[in-house]
């Protein structure tokens, strides 16, 4: 072979050689690569694994109190419902009208039970449950107490895991904790407001014979649509359900107020186990007195309940409690005379029916109670045992 063909046959053997000697010090200096099947398609990260690392991220750039709002509005808002309900009404030439209503609500448990207030549901004709996650859900209406104005609805998960509240321990509670309220208010679903516990103990009254006892007042912004929402504490537990504001203009003037969870426990208890709540109740129409209409009718008391009538076979009538036996007329209101006028209920004094209300809201059936009336002029005090009051579910 020439000199110069020789050259020729070095120079690819040369280029090979130098090759092989890169990829092994590639080799050397990356590590050896993995096999790679045919086929195979590289795996990508874990979608839940990236959006933990996105919130890692996020979270470390947040204030303590900040950080506490995020992780009590990431691990409660999907089990935050929005309550969407549908009834009939009649105008005034009666006919049909459809009307819609829409407020919150919270998942208490995994079989799909939800706390939420009577008056977002009463009427309802079909109630539509919306979850955080966005799912829509059929729910059932199970029962309510309407004194205490708490009502349980009820959606069938189907085999799905909910997001679920816990519960806490609303006795527990001071004025100045830290509170968050998670609900739909104008139907911007999953609202938080934050705020704080204001004051507690307030006995308020929510309609004719209805009120909210021992509750919890919060500055967190409540509006139309957050009622039966949560009231969550720093634990992440549910201490109170948002029903009702103290607004002069119909928006939130920082004036909250929520259901004690401990009374809402003991309701959603009986309609769960039993199917109906055990009020306590004592069987007895009154109307208010006061100083001008006592001296005008005579009454011994410048202060209290004229009784008008007993419901039949009931506590009060059984006790001997006596109702009117003529009618007397002023203006035009008719009410009965002759009565019994009850002044106080367990040593309370009791001016309305509400406080009537008031005395036995925490009883409950089979208890007794001490009853101070006047009969004519004379002052009596009779123990009366409780009964269970009729069709409160």
């Amino acid at each position: 072979m020439s000199p110069r063909n020789q050259t020729s046959f070095l120079r690819p053997l040369a280029v090979i050689v130098i090759l092989i000697l890169g990829a092994y010090w590639a080799g050397a200096r990356w590590g050896a690569r993995q096999p790679i099947n045919v086929g195979a398609v590289p795996s990508e990260p874990d979608a839940r694994t990236v959006k933990n690392a996105n919130f890692a991220e996020r979270d470390a750039a947040l204030s303590g109190d900040e950080a506490l709002n995020v992780r009590i509005y990431r691990q409660s808002a999907s089990a935050v419902a929005n309550v969407l309900t549908k009834a009939t009404e009649y105008d005034f030439w009666m006919d049909p009208v459809p009307v819609e209503g829409a407020g919150s609500g919270f998942v208490m448990d995994a079989k799909g039970y939800i706390l939420t207030n009577y008056h977002v549901v009463q009427g309802a004709q079909t109630i539509e449950v919306v979850l955080g996650d966005q799912s829509r859900h059929s729910a059932k209406f199970i029962g309510a107490d309407q004194r205490n104005d708490v009502a349980l609805i009820k959606i069938d998960p189907a085999g799905k895991p909910l997001a679920v509240l816990p519960l806490g321990d609303s006795s527990a509670l001071q004025v100045g904790q830290k509170v968050l309220a998670i609900g739909n208010p104008f139907g911007f679903q999953s609202t938080l407001t934050t705020g704080v516990v204001s004051a507690l103990g307030r006995t308020v009254q929510t309609g004719q014979n209805t009120l909210i006892d021992e509750a919890i007042q919060t500055d967190a912004a409540i509006n139309r649509g957050n009622s039966g929402g949560p009231l969550i504490n720093t634990h992440g537990e549910v201490i109170g359900i948002n029903s009702a504001i103290y607004t002069p203009s119909g928006t939130t003037a920082g004036i909250g107020f929520a259901i004690p969870i401990n009374t809402a426990k003991m309701i959603a208890h009986d309609l769960i186990t039993d199917g109906r709540v055990h009020s306590a109740f004592l069987g007895v129409e009154t109307i208010p007195i006061n100083e001008s209409f006592a001296e005008a009718l005579g009454l011994p008391a410048q202060e209290g309940l004229l009784v008008q009538t007993t419901t039949r076979g009931g506590p009060a009538a059984t006790a001997g409690i006596k109702g009117g036996d003529r009618v007397a007329q002023a203006g035009m209101r008719r009410f009965y005379i002759g009565g019994d006028v009850i002044t106080a209920i367990d040593g309370q004094k009791v001016s309305s029916p509400l406080d009537v209300n008031l005395a036995l809201n925490k009883k409950r059936p089979g208890d007794t109670v001490d009853v101070t009336l006047f009969r004519g002029g004379k002052k009596m005090d009779l123990q009366i045992k409780l009964a269970e009051r009729p069709g409160n579910n």
